[in-house]
């Protein structure tokens, strides 16, 4: 198994995306904390810098047209023509409020756009807080094909990556603070109930994400941390006090790299970990995943750099 980091010219290449068709398939997309869209060649030679959303682009996914839909933590839902870097703003606002902290998306067939916006409190700068202070106001939203805007998941623990069934009868959000996922069924007979798709899981989940081996690939971005658990059940005074305290004596992401994939029933299939020192030296917090023909995809929203796992 090879692993490889490969360098982009931007802070934070949170989410990846991979070409699926066209001249440049095969290539991986990623926005990093200063606006910039970046594309890697397929063989990781060359990056390029092919949009500026204006924001903090995240969570990326292919509209059915082509165009690239951005959740962009600062100007909401976007989509960017690659052909020339053109923006359009698709979502600013929910329920008649700015949406804090867009996070990620799945887009059905149909065109239907199912969103994460992590808190009502905190915008992404603040993410720890919201986390620690479980305020658990974060929401899974849809845009329709005709423009409306409908929350579908409210009271989530901070929502975060979200994927589609294969047959789209459920779509999945990841909830990082409680380390669940959470489904909601789309149709039949348990169309409009909610129900729990992964517990438990061994740490922090962020995206979420749909493989070319048809498998739900969960990134965790640090493991389960007992301290910001006691945390998070605490009188909500010293939960707020311990997000006052300098960021060096907070609780803080561990160095790993791990990612697992599961199929539709909820199993475990795949465990990807990797816990070299000289691996986790260079990369850590996985933050996006993409499985495409073998090869697994990721991003972090802490380094400056993509990372790919080869079988």
């Amino acid at each position: 198994m090879a692993f490889e980091v490969i360098a982009v010219d931007g802070p934070g290449a949170e989410d990846v995306l991979v070409a699926l068709s066209g001249p440049h398939e095969g290539s991986v997309l990623t926005g990093t904390a200063d606006g910039i869209v970046h594309r890697v060649s397929a063989d990781g030679r060359t990056v390029e810098k092919v949009a500026d959303t204006g924001g903090r682009p995240l969570g990326l996914e292919w509209m059915p047209d082509g165009r690239l839909l951005v959740c962009d933590a600062h100007r909401g839902l976007l989509t960017v023509d690659l052909r020339d870097g053109a923006v359009e703003v698709l979502t600013t606002e929910v329920d008649g409020r700015p949406m804090v902290f867009c996070n990620n998306a799945a887009v059905g067939t149909d065109g239907s756009v199912w969103f994460s916006d992590s808190s009502t409190v905190h915008p992404i700068e603040r993410w720890k807080n919201d986390i620690v202070e479980m305020t658990r106001t974060g929401r899974l939203v849809r845009r329709g094909p005709d423009g409306s805007v409908s929350v579908v998941l409210d009271g989530l623990a901070f929502a975060n990556g979200v994927a589609l069934a294969t047959d789209q009868s459920w779509v999945a959000v990841a909830e990082t603070a409680a380390r669940t996922v959470v489904r909601h069924w789309i149709t039949g007979d348990r169309a409009g109930q909610r129900d729990l798709f992964l517990s438990d899981l061994p740490g922090y989940p962020d995206n979420i994400a749909r493989g070319s081996d048809g498998l739900v690939w969960v990134t965790i971005a640090s493991p389960r941390d007992p301290l910001v658990e006691r945390l998070q059940t605490g009188p909500k005074w010293l939960r707020r006090s311990i997000t006052r305290l300098p960021a060096g004596v907070q609780p803080a992401p561990k160095r790993t790299i791990r990612v697992q994939a599961y199929d539709d029933s909820g199993r475990l299939v795949r465990d990807l970990s990797l816990d070299r020192p000289e691996d986790t030296a260079r990369y850590h917090v996985v933050t996006g995943v993409r499985e495409h023909d073998g090869k697994v995809w990721m991003g972090s929203l802490e380094e400056p750099a993509i990372a790919v796992v080869t079988s």
